[in-house]
């Protein structure tokens, strides 16, 4: 019986190594196709970050970058409503940046979102207006804003507190 079971697992690895060296080439044969500037990097549960664009967060004085990171837009309502939904992992180099057409009192919440997020609130003017931190995963409880935003960016939970980005920075971000 044991040696049934040691079958089994060895032709249980040897498929998932197989599956594994497949999507690799798969993704090596999509990244030669791809300009590096928008390229996708899967996350751990399938769905891929797509790299559209960079931003850098600048302190009060303008003195300063504080952190420079890679974003993907989300400019659509269909996007901006899927979010960061259902991913499972993202680098700290990474962000979702939501761009909404109008100033107003923004809210966000965590509903099958499975990373903590910290979700920074940005006015018509780049500069940071409020912060959520380490919002927790899954939570159906509501975020807001508190004051009038255009923007929020997604980040990991904890960014914020180990970047030193606070209220009054600001973002400078380009499309690529």
């Amino acid at each position: 019986m044991h040696l049934h079971l040691k079958l089994l697992l060895a032709a249980g690895l040897y498929i998932t190594g197989c599956n594994q060296s497949a999507n690799s080439n798969q993704s090596a044969t999509d990244t030669t196709t791809m300009p590096a500037e928008v390229q996708s990097v899967e996350t751990a549960n399938g769905s891929a970050f797509k790299k559209e664009g960079n931003l850098a967060f600048v302190s009060k004085s303008g003195a300063d970058t504080l952190r420079k990171i890679d974003i993907q837009l989300a400019q659509t309502d269909q996007q901006r409503e899927d979010g960061l939904m259902y991913r499972k992992s993202m680098s700290d180099d990474q962000g979702m940046l939501f761009i909404f057409p109008d100033m107003d009192e923004r809210s966000f919440w965590m509903k099958n979102t499975y990373i903590s997020l910290d979700i920074i609130y940005i006015d018509d003017k780049m500069e940071i207006v409020s912060i959520q931190k380490y919002a927790t995963p899954l939570s159906e409880t509501s975020l807001p804003s508190f004051k009038k935003a255009q923007y929020v960016l997604e980040v990991n939970g904890g960014f914020a507190d180990k970047y030193h980005i606070a209220y009054g920075d600001k973002i400078a971000y380009t499309k690529l």
